[in-house]
Order: structure tokens, then sequence, then C-alpha cells
């Protein structure tokens, strides 16, 4: 049997596999569905012992080994490479198929600790993995979610930063930048103005890990504040006249999933304890409506993680606020916990929302980096080596188009609803020569435009950067 036959028998099995855990999910499984929650704390019988206090780096390198030990069918740990001085950026895998990707199913991701001194989604991590560990026997909706998901969770992405940040400091920015102060939520290429920074080793570690898994929906966890915030975080203002007016006006930068990642925030937030109430932390500092925030309107960055994600990789990204001190005492990490327990998990289970399918050609082989866009919708993604693709969407109907080099583009109508994702296979035809010459090419999309070089310092810059650095000090 040739490779080809053997990727249509897979595809065929994925889609039958996707296909049965979708009537699943219409009986008991829907991403929009309550978890089962017997008791306030989780079972942790049969499981490693774990407790709410702060792990430094050796304690959590330890504790994630000894997981992937005992949970060998459920867990993997790698590395995506090091911090400035030297400490691994762990990933622990969650899935009912921790070691490979399933064909047909979604990759999905965490990240904590970007900031050093933002330090509750390090612990809240640690738990979550415990959790869903030890609650894939006992609990269908955790089954259901790791048979047809696989999580990436990164406790720490600022582990330098971390071991010299202190418990108890609220609102400093002592451990925020890595070891080479830089903080690293400031450090990714940006769509909209020219990031100078020198990039660092924990950044280019994520880079190149995000370019590798093609993820569907992701997560940065952070403190100083009680809300969660989509993208964009930056806004494609230049002239510093209209960056000073838009930081006092709050302007929100809208990018053409602004409906979804409203979705997306409002799920973490009704699902949380207490941010869904948009209850200010602390006297003077914004009160959140509903308890999500535009990024760009609460206060503009360059360099951040969320839009990078995004623009740059088609995952969907967005920045939760999870804690009002950034290093609380150890004792209320409990509390932490159960207000974003299934905050947690129930967010990961949108990446099951909307659209996915595979693109192949005339022999049923995939199609890779085949071009995925929403009519309407100016953003491109791309299909992976399988030709895979997914698109959170909400329910209606759209248009997709797709393009890929030597084929004749296709456009697709289809819906979406609210039970279930839409499978959709489309097979793209092999472009036919013309006299002779090259091969039909479709007319590509319109370049994305390139970035725009920040104007020379002056008064109005430096005073701009004053206050958002300033800002940016003060919250996540």
């Amino acid at each position: 049997m040739g490779w080809k036959a053997v990727f249509r028998v897979l595809v065929l099995i994925a889609i039958i596999e996707v296909t049965i855990a979708q009537q699943a999910s219409q009986t008991t499984y829907l991403a929009g569905e309550e978890p089962s929650n017997s008791s306030v704390f989780e079972s942790r019988e049969g499981g490693l012992e774990l407790d709410f206090s702060y792990h430094d780096h050796d304690q959590l390198t330890r504790y994630l080994r000894a997981v992937s030990a005992r949970y060998p069918s459920l867990t993997a740990l790698y590395s995506i490479g090091k911090s400035v001085q030297g400490r691994d950026l762990w990933v622990m895998v969650v899935s009912a198929s921790p070691y490979e990707h399933m064909i047909g199913k979604p990759d999905v991701k965490y990240v904590a600790n970007i900031h050093g001194n933002e330090v509750v989604g390090r612990e809240l991590l640690l738990h979550l993995i415990q959790y869903l560990v030890t609650s894939y026997e006992s609990d269908a909706y955790i089954k259901w979610l790791l048979d047809n998901t696989r999580i990436h969770l990164m406790p720490s992405m600022n582990p330098d930063g971390f071991s010299i940040s202190n418990e108890g400091q609220c609102s400093t920015v002592h451990g925020r930048h890595n070891a080479r102060r830089y903080d690293l939520n400031r450090n990714f290429p940006d769509f909209f103005k020219a990031n100078t920074k020198q990039a660092q080793p924990e950044t280019e570690a994520v880079k190149e890990w995000i370019s590798k898994i093609q993820f569907v929906l992701s997560g940065s966890l952070h403190g100083g504040a009680l809300v969660a915030s989509y993208p964009f975080d930056n806004t494609p203002s230049s002239n510093p006249l209209n960056a000073v007016f838009q930081s006092y006006a709050h302007s929100p930068s809208v990018s053409p999933d602004d409906d979804v990642f409203r979705h997306l925030a409002m799920v973490y937030s009704n699902n949380h304890a207490k941010m869904s109430k948009g209850v200010s932390c602390q006297s003077g500092s914004p009160r959140f409506e509903k308890g999500i925030t535009n990024g760009a309107a609460w206060y503009p960055l360059t360099g951040g993680m969320q839009d990078y994600n995004y623009l740059w990789h088609g995952c969907m990204e967005i920045t939760l606020e999870i804690s009002c001190c950034k290093y609380p005492p150890a004792r209320e990490l409990a509390k932490y916990w159960q207000d974003n327990r299934q905050s947690l998990v129930k967010y990961l289970a949108e990446a099951h929302r909307g659209a996915h399918g595979f693109v192949m050609d005339d022999n049923g082989s995939p199609i890779e980096r085949a071009s995925i866009r929403i009519k309407g919708r100016e953003v491109t993604y791309h299909t992976t080596k399988y030709g895979e693709f997914w698109r959170i969407l909400l329910p209606g109907t759209y248009k997709l188009e797709v393009n890929a080099e030597g084929y004749l583009p296709q456009e697709v109508e289809f819906f979406v609803i609210e039970s279930h994702p839409t499978l959709l296979n489309v097979t793209l035809h092999t472009a036919k020569r013309i006299d002779g010459g090259p091969y039909y090419r479709p007319v590509g999309l319109p370049p994305r435009p390139a970035p725009v070089t920040p104007p020379s310092p002056g008064l109005f810059s430096t005073f701009t950067n004053s206050i958002n650095n300033f800002m940016s000090s003060i919250f996540g």
C-alpha cells in the first residue's frame, strides 16, 4: 500500500473519529457544558502530592518529571529551550495522545509566568496538570477533552525572573523582566510598529515552538488585574500626537475576529468566580465591563505575544489577568485555583467551535500551507503538513477561500452551528499549463502591509512611551 493510500485511510479514520466525537458532544460533552463538579476540591486519589505553595525551578522540574513518569499514557514532558541563565522552558502535554499529533484534532496551549513576578498562573498550571490526569478516568468531560485535544502547558516562560521575585509583592516590577532586563511581552515581532528590541532566548524559543506546532487556541496567564484581554494590543497609529490622544481616549484596536475574541474572553470571564463582575482591584484602577477588554483600549503596547500568535500563526490567544496581586501569599493559592479551575478547562474546549477539516488534491493527498481565509476577515491561516485546518467561528454562514500555488482557487460556503464544529473537507484541482508555459497561478492575496517605522523620538512620543511604560509596570 502506497503512502498516499495510507494517508487516505488515516484521514478517513480521523473523520470517523471526529464524527463520533461530535455525536458524543451533542449529548454530554459540549464545549459549552459544565464539567462535572462532585466536590469542592478535586479528588487526588492515586495522584502525586501537590500542595498549594510556590515551587522553585528545581521543585517544578521534579514535579513535572514525576507526573510524566506516573502517567506516561497521558503526559509527555519536553523543553522548548533555555532561559538566559540556562533554566529549561518546560512544557507538559496532557492528552490521550501525548507523544504525537492526532490527525484532525487541535493543539492548544497555556503559557504562564511570562513576567517573572506574576506567579499565580505558574502554580495554577501545575494544579491543572494534576487535575486533568487524576480526573481522566472519573470525569467524562475531562476524558472527552483529552481524547480530542492535545493540551500543552508551559508553567514558566520566565524562570529567571521568578527566581528573584518575592512573595507578597503585589505591584512592584522587581522580577518582571528576564535576566537581561527585557520585558518578554514586549519582545515579539509586531504587525503595526517595528519592534527594534533585541530578541531574547525565551521569546526566540517560543517563536520556534509555535512555528512547529500549529496551535489553534492559547491563553497567556498574567497578574496585576482581573480581566480577560483580547487583540489587538497595538494600534496602527504612528503619529505621536494621535498616540497621546489615543492613550487618553482608550480607543480599541479591533481585529477581524473581534466577535470571536470577545466570545472567548467572555467564556473565561463568565466561568470565573469573580471576573465577570468587573470589580476594580483597587481604588483608582480601571473597572472592566463583564470582566473583558480590548487590549489597546486598556493601554496599547508593542511586541506583545497575543498579537504575534494571531497574526503570524493563526493561533487565537487572549491574555488572562487572574490576580490583583502579582505575587500573593501562598495561603491564597487554593482560592485562586477554585476561582479559575472551571475557566481554565472550559476555555480550552472552545478549540472545538467553528469549522475544521482537510485540504487535499485530486489524489486525496494533503496540501501543506494552503491559504485558508474567511471572506470578510482579512487574516490568513494555513494548513498543516497533513492538510488540516481549524477556524474558530461563532454560529452563522461563511465563505471559505482556499488557495495554494499550482492549484485552482476554491470558494466554499458553509454554516456553523452552536452544538458542534462543522467538518469541511476541500479538494483543490491542479491548475493546467497554459500554452506549454508555467502552471496557472491563482491571484495572490494582497500583501501584508509593511510595519510602520516608528517616528524619531520627540516630545510627544517620549511622553506617550512614559505613560505606557508606567501603565504596564502597574498592570500585567
